[in-house]
């Protein structure tokens, strides 16, 4: 897959152990793989972020597993139930990968074709609002 990429986020990934450096490498491959429009930044200093009209999601490599934030205001459907964290949230969720874990790629694939659509409607907020949520 070709797509654009920014060498901070390149600078964050590559001194990752390989099994964290697999995972967000598959990550950023599969939110571009959602939309060839997706770019990617840094923001708060050091983390990657992925966005298009709005953040899609973000990266954050702790010591024994990588998070992966959705910002979508709790809004995309789930139906594989890899969201593990962050339910009650009204901002965003998140899944936590841990060495060994398989990154469910049609389904994370699912989310980011949610969150980006929603972005392109215009954003979380304003569909919360219209729906009362």
């Amino acid at each position: 897959m070709s797509y654009e990429k920014d060498p901070r986020v390149d600078q964050y990934i590559d001194p990752l152990p390989p099994w964290q450096q697999a995972i967000c490498q598959q990550v950023r491959d599969l939110v571009h793989a959602a939309d060839p429009a997706v770019e990617e930044t840094i923001k708060r200093t050091v983390q990657p972020y992925f966005v298009l009209q709005g953040n899609i999601c973000a990266l954050l490599a702790a010591k024994d597993h990588v998070n992966v934030f959705l910002y979508d205001g709790g809004l995309t459907p789930d139906p594989h139930h890899i969201i593990t964290g962050g339910h009650g949230n009204k901002t965003g969720r998140m899944i936590s990968y841990y060495e060994g874990d398989p990154v469910q790629e049609e389904a994370l694939l699912e989310i980011f074709r949610g969150i980006i659509a929603t972005n392109r409607s215009g954003g979380w907020r304003k569909a919360k609002a219209g729906s009362g949520a």
